[in-house]
């Protein structure tokens, strides 16, 4: 029990000592620890706006609805949760024959067939850049798409040729200014006019607010030559149907064309896909970020052989009125966890701010086990690297270290 009270003795008076050497030189210590503060900072901000991304993904997939099925050309996302990519190209080219067939599925709530492209919208005299989705007036169900101004296509309107449109909020402000006052106004994009009927309200998604909604009928003499769509989305009526419409979708399609021309994709097994994707990509991060944790102990290491070099003849001194080298030892080893655990909570302070000020625009967020495992390798950086400036002190002869000039 007396061994383990003077050890923590110890341990106390060897931090405060510690603390005392390195305010001799305060620039040199802050600049010291500031490699390691930089490498904290890289892996908490660098995983936290990975794990910000992840979030908005998933944000935007639970936006619109649970219970979705979505189908694309090629191989889309595998039932195995792997992606090999959206096969556009070479894959089915879906039209109105699909949909058709589709309603005859038992379980569905909406059916909604996507055509997106990308155009520069004119009105008011300005012009932006934002996406003309053609669809029917059961995308804005999926959605969840409500209004500040106007109102969306009605059940007819939605499937007719009719020029109308529904502006995202970002659209709607960069024209108008005060997006309300888009309603009534015309819209002109690829030789064609059309009048804004309502003005979406502001979502979050980049690609929905500056999109520019249409009913997919009015747009295939021009935007859409090939009547085909990009996507079609499926909403299930109920959670436990899931499965057995997704298998009678794929039996529906697989009358016309082959297995590797299309998938079927829960959204379940997309946010799967996206959860593996950024796991591996958070590794990649902190691999990144561990970058600037070597070169900072590096750094440290320099400096605290530097710092052994200066004050040879103090060593030589407290060695000669008693201390060992066990005393050197964890002097020195000491003032490197220091200097290294100063710059992780440094670094931890910074990051921890800078995100809060990102969500406001993004959710970014910090993972509790990340600010550990940084805070953890910062201290084992300043063991690791200050273990060899330490053994170089406490291996000096006193009697040649006294004599030192």
């Amino acid at each position: 029990m007396k061994s383990a009270i003077v050890s923590q003795t110890e341990i106390i008076h060897l931090f405060k000592s510690a603390i005392v050497d390195l305010k001799r030189n305060k620039v040199r210590s802050f600049l010291t620890s500031l490699g390691i503060m930089i490498g904290v900072l890289s892996v908490v901000m660098l995983i936290a706006l990975g794990l910000g991304l992840k979030n908005y993904i998933k944000g935007q997939f639970e936006s619109m609805g649970a219970n979705m099925i979505m189908i694309l050309p090629g191989s889309g996302f595998t039932g195995g949760g792997g992606f090999s990519g959206a096969g556009v190209v070479g894959g089915a080219e879906f039209d109105e024959r699909d949909v058709t067939t589709l309603r005859r599925v038992r379980g569905i709530d909406y059916i909604v067939p996507v055509t997106m492209k990308a155009v520069t919208v004119e009105a008011n005299g300005k012009d932006v850049f934002g996406y003309v989705m053609g669809v029917n007036d059961e995308a804005f169900k999926m959605f969840n798409t409500k209004t500040i101004a106007g109102s969306l296509f009605s059940k007819g309107a939605g499937t007719s040729q009719a020029k109308i449109a529904v502006l995202g909020y970002t659209a709607a402000e960069k024209l108008f200014t005060n997006p309300k006052e888009g309603v009534g106004q015309v819209v002109r994009f690829s030789d064609q006019r059309f009048k804004v009927v309502g003005v979406a309200e502001k979502k979050g998604d980049p690609e929905q607010d500056s999109a520019v909604y249409v009913p997919y009928k009015s747009i295939y003499g021009s935007l859409n030559p090939k009547k085909t769509f990009w996507a079609i989305y499926l909403g299930v009526k109920d959670e436990k149907q899931l499965t057995q419409v997704k298998k009678d979708t794929e039996e529906a399609l697989l009358k016309r064309y082959k297995e590797d021309d299309f998938s079927v994709t829960e959204q379940s097994e997309i946010l799967s896909t996206v959860n593996q994707i950024f796991n591996i990509l958070n590794l990649v991060l902190i691999a990144i970020g561990s970058i600037s944790l070597l070169v900072g102990g590096i750094g440290i290491m320099n400096i605290m052989y530097a710092t052994v070099t200066e004050r040879i003849k103090e060593i030589g001194i407290r060695r000669a009125v008693g201390a060992t080298r066990k005393d050197i030892l964890l002097q020195f080893l000491m003032e490197s966890v220091v200097v290294s655990l100063l710059g992780g909570l440094l670094g931890l302070i910074f990051s921890i701010l800078i995100v809060l000020v990102v969500r406001f625009f993004f959710p970014a967020a910090v993972n509790g086990l990340a600010v550990a495992i940084a805070l953890l390798v910062s201290g084992g950086i300043g063991v690791f690297f200050g273990v060899f400036p330490a053994r170089k002190a406490a291996s000096l002869p006193p009697i040649e270290a006294i004599r030192y000039e």
